[in-house]
């Protein structure tokens, strides 16, 4: 009896060795796209609250276009991760390499879809006069970037999966760093107001995926692996992410739906709730750390062949995700007086903010079981359990959303909702990691 804590030490401390390493890092990778749209939303807060107002809109619409192909990044993890753990590395790149030119075709193909039906996307958001143009302005310049925000997803998927989560760290923070400096030279001293947010925006994603090639390029190159496109390659690419595409659609539907509620709440509720939303996903980014390190180490273990040891892996990081979930909840009610000012200096705004904001930090520590969770079955390559969840979770936001402004509470109530939304993908993703049916070992899964 005595001997099993003892016996378990070691192993506890090399999850979480494995884990740290891998998180840590990733955290500062993840972070860097909710800071871009942070930083936009500080600066174009100061310009008004039209402007604002437009940015919640046009960037919901943008991170809806880019992030329903996050399988670039999530799937590659996985599939680059087990053929690590099988010790092939010639084919977890030429894998991965497949996915960058799958982001490129899927780049071009959204770019010719927004541009000429932007002004339409945000009139289904029942956006207000003043907003509307802003919104289109922003949507529009930005869609320039998606190809490059594609192809960082799909190039940090590959070093991701060959347990490198350093180089994305690098790139992200010079990215975010360029995209400070652009925005505020391009909004106040250039004079171009919401486009040069968009414009600096852009620019910093492009030098980015420079950076990013330059990396990829020279390991596959070191491996002996093709960088020609190969048609084949590509097409089991994608389809490979189709259940993780339905996934993050249900997602991205959520998110839509309760910013859509927020904007026929009027300019002061949709304003607020892009400041929460903003917050929501730099959190969400944070706990996601945990389980980009779930998907790499999962994967590789599941590789190698080791269920137990991904099934310890498991348990330690949902240990994780509940600290670091609980610790984010107390971080936001300490602070939010201190940041509130810097997105907005409109009372009404502010009002509606606090309350909302205390909502998000009680719903961390679940938040946190969530995200290790979904990292975890990602890992494992189990995408089709994970989109008939986030179905299942749609079908029952969907309605709650719909009814907040009949049951009132404004703003609050509306992210009662989204607490509600995330109890409900803890409970189906539990379910399934305590089956023990997504554990698959081998290359391929």
């Amino acid at each position: 009896m005595t001997q099993a804590p003892e016996a378990s030490k070691p192993i506890r401390g090399r999850h979480d060795r494995e884990i740290i390493s891998l998180a840590v890092p990733a955290f500062g990778a993840l972070v860097a796209e909710p800071l871009f749209v942070m930083v936009d939303s500080a600066i174009v807060g100061h310009l008004g609250t039209p402007q604002l107002a437009g940015l919640g809109i046009a960037a919901a619409l943008l991170t809806t276009a880019v992030s329903i192909f996050i399988f670039l990044a999530y799937a590659t993890t996985a599939a680059v991760a087990r053929r690590v753990g099988a010790g092939d590395l010639q084919a977890a790149i030429r894998q991965g390499m497949d996915g960058i030119w799958l982001a490129l075709l899927l780049g071009a193909a959204v770019i010719a879809v927004v541009l000429p039906a932007a002004p339409w996307l945000v009139g289904l958001f029942g956006a207000s006069g003043d907003a509307s143009p802003y919104a289109v302005t922003y949507l529009r310049i930005s869609s320039l970037g998606i190809p490059a925000m594609l192809v960082v997803m799909a190039a940090t998927g590959i070093l991701r999966g060959l347990q490198d989560t350093r180089t994305p760290l690098y790139v992200a923070v010079a990215g975010f760093a360029t995209n400070a400096a652009l925005n505020a030279a391009l909004v106040y001293g250039a004079g171009l107001g919401i486009a040069g947010s968009a414009w600096g925006t852009v620019i910093a994603q492009f030098s980015m995926v420079a950076a990013y090639l330059v990396v990829v390029v020279r390991g596959a190159r070191k491996h002996n692996a093709s960088l020609r496109p190969d048609a084949a390659g590509i097409r089991t690419c994608a389809q490979a992410g189709v259940p993780l595409l339905v996934r993050t659609l249900s997602l991205r539907a959520v998110l839509l739906i309760a910013t859509a509620v927020a904007a026929h709440m009027g300019d002061t509720d949709v304003a607020a709730h892009q400041i929460v939303l903003s917050l929501w996903s730099l959190l969400a980014f944070a706990l996601d750390a945990i389980a980009i390190a779930g998907q790499a180490i999962i994967g590789r273990y599941l590789g190698a062949a080791d269920a137990k040891g991904a099934r310890d892996a498991c348990r330690r990081m949902i240990q994780w995700g509940i600290a670091v979930g609980v610790a984010l909840g107390v971080l936001v009610v300490v602070s939010r007086p201190l940041f509130v000012p810097l997105f907005t200096g409109d009372r009404a705004v502010q009002e509606a903010l606090l309350p909302a904001l205390m909502v998000v930090a009680l719903a961390q520590p679940l938040a946190g079981v969530v995200f290790v969770l979904d990292g975890v079955l990602m890992g494992a390559g189990d995408g089709r359990y994970l989109a008939r969840a986030m179905l299942v979770t749609l079908a029952v936001f969907t309605p709650a959303a719909m009814l907040v402004p009949t049951l009132g509470g404004g703003l609050t109530t509306l992210w009662w909702a989204m607490a509600l939304m995330m109890a409900v993908r803890l409970i189906t993703l539990w379910l399934r990691a305590r089956s023990g049916r997504w554990i698959v070992t081998g290359a391929t899964r």
